[in-house]
């Protein structure tokens, strides 16, 4: 039976909102946390495997140092206190895909602690997002379920398991309890996660596609009468893996849970489902508190010893971060606030800076990734990056534009054919044989023949009114079947007239 459900703005209205994140970053080191087995998202299954992770009685794990230095510059990135001493721990469970029977994890003495980041809303408002702590721990292996609906494991007559995954090192940064949201909650979730994986991708530390599994998010929410008192009970919503996911989580776990609380009904402290094919979250096993998984530290791991000197040497390879460049930028490519949003709603900043890099203009790059490009993209359902056509695609067509060899008609065409497989601009201007016509007694000819087909349009012209002009150069254009140069048949155009 579906659940009954409070109106968003009352529920927010009503209650006061408290949130918080857990996120679980997949690092791309080459092998996995605790041996040498070969990390490659979508092999064969069971085929990246050793004795440790497998947990083979007797096998032994050793860290991986590149991880725990991709631990250390993410701590840098979120303004943590990176810890000199750390420590690995059992966290004991059981789940066929986890062959050991618990992961290793961190617990009381996590590297990175007492963080925060903050984000830039669409209306540029800064929230401070709070971070408890960012730990070092290693991946489980998946699950997939054979014979129910969608993979679920309802309805489903047997389990494969795929080992792949286990080991694979992934930081959980953790927010503490984000209070002070209200009704943008969602929002700032949002933005928060979209920051994460900016930060990451921009540290290299992790490629964070969220529909491969790299990155995603358990989503805590609970809700109390007042600021002033103490937490409700919280629910916590596994493994959401999408941007909008996790806004609408959050806005259906606010509007469930108040429905609940006005009819005088407990909220169960559970881990729950979302549900992408209802837009619904649905209840799971009753929420395990961290007395539950017997935490130990691990005897086969001593504890790490991160110095100051080599804390320093990290922050001294430390790239620029996202909010950062995305100032520089703005202020080189003289945009304003919403040009700028613009850019990273369309998740278009790297695509146009490489263009810029490649030789464009920053007008004219933004022009092309922002325009014909999104509606390419958009049609087809699929992201600017995954068109068919590079940055240097787009500067090589933005510099035949500059030098006179294509105009913006042509330059279209071009871009469609790239799109549509043809080759490089060069190639396809070449195949298709396109060219501005610079003959003018060719563009003269087809002037001539626009006037003798519109004498009204003329007179127009020739009282002053330049309203109709599109009308003869138009008629030229398709005359020149495109190829025309619009300035010169508008030079050609006004000596004519006067």
């Amino acid at each position: 039976m579906a659940e009954k459900l409070m109106k968003y703005a009352d529920a927010t209205k009503k209650y006061d909102v408290v949130f918080g994140l857990e996120t679980h970053v997949e690092l791309c080191t080459n092998t996995k946390l605790f041996c040498p087995a070969h990390i490659e998202f979508g092999g064969e299954p069971n085929t990246q495997l050793t004795p440790v992770s497998l947990g083979l009685p007797g096998s032994l794990p050793v860290v991986n140092k590149t991880a725990v230095d991709y631990a250390i510059k993410l701590g840098l990135a979120l303004h943590c206190e990176i810890a000199e001493w750390s420590q690995f721990a059992r966290k004991n469970y059981f789940y066929p895909d986890m062959p050991r029977d618990y992961q290793i994890s961190q617990y009381d003495k996590p590297t990175n602690g007492n963080g925060y980041l903050d984000v830039e809303l669409e209306d540029g408002t800064v929230f401070r997002v709070p971070i408890e702590r960012a730990h070092i721990e290693d991946d489980a292996g998946k699950n997939t379920h054979v014979g129910g609906a969608d993979g679920r494991i309802e309805g489903a007559d047997h389990s494969l398991v795929d080992y792949n995954r286990a080991g694979v090192p992934l930081i959980e940064i953790v927010t503490k309890p984000i209070e002070g949201a209200g009704d943008r909650a969602p929002e700032i979730a949002g933005a928060y996660m979209r920051a994460i994986r900016d930060i990451v991708r921009a540290l290299g530390i992790s490629h964070a596609r969220m529909e491969q599994g790299n990155m995603r998010a358990d989503v805590n929410v609970s809700l109390r009468p007042s600021a002033d008192a103490p937490y409700g009970t919280r629910s916590e919503t596994k493994n959401v893996n999408s941007f909008r996911g996790i806004e609408k989580t959050i806005q259906y776990e606010i509007r469930r849970q108040a429905a609940r609380l006005d009819e005088g009904k407990e909220i169960l402290q559970e881990t729950r489902h979302w549900d992408e094919a209802t837009q619904t979250t649905a209840g799971g096993r009753v929420k395990s508190d961290a007395d539950d998984y017997r935490y130990f530290p691990d005897p086969d791991l001593v504890m790490l010893h991160i110095t100051k000197e080599h804390i320093a040497e990290i922050e001294a390879q430390m790239p620029e971060m996202p909010r950062e460049r995305r100032n520089r930028l703005k202020a080189e490519w003289n945009l304003t606030d919403v040009q700028m949003r613009d850019i990273i709603n369309a998740d278009a900043l790297d695509l146009i800076e490489d263009t810029v890099k490649a030789g464009a203009t920053a007008a004219g790059a933004r022009k092309w990734w922002l325009g014909e490009l999104s509606r390419e993209a958009n049609a087809k359902g699929v992201s600017l990056e995954e068109l068919p056509v590079t940055p240097a695609d787009v500067a090589e067509v933005e510099k035949l534009i500059a030098d006179g060899k294509l105009n913006d008609k042509l330059a279209k065409q071009t871009v469609a054919g790239v799109l549509a497989g043809e080759g490089t601009p060069d190639e396809v201007v070449k195949k298709h044989g396109y060219k501005i016509v610079e003959d003018t007694g060719a563009i003269e000819a087809a002037v001539d023949a626009a006037f003798a087909a519109n004498p009204d349009v003329v007179e127009k012209l020739k009282s002053g009114n330049m309203k109709p002009m599109g009308v003869i150069i138009g008629a030229v254009m398709k005359a020149t079947r495109g190829q025309a140069d619009a300035k010169a048949v508008t030079k050609i155009v006004m000596g004519k007239i006067k």
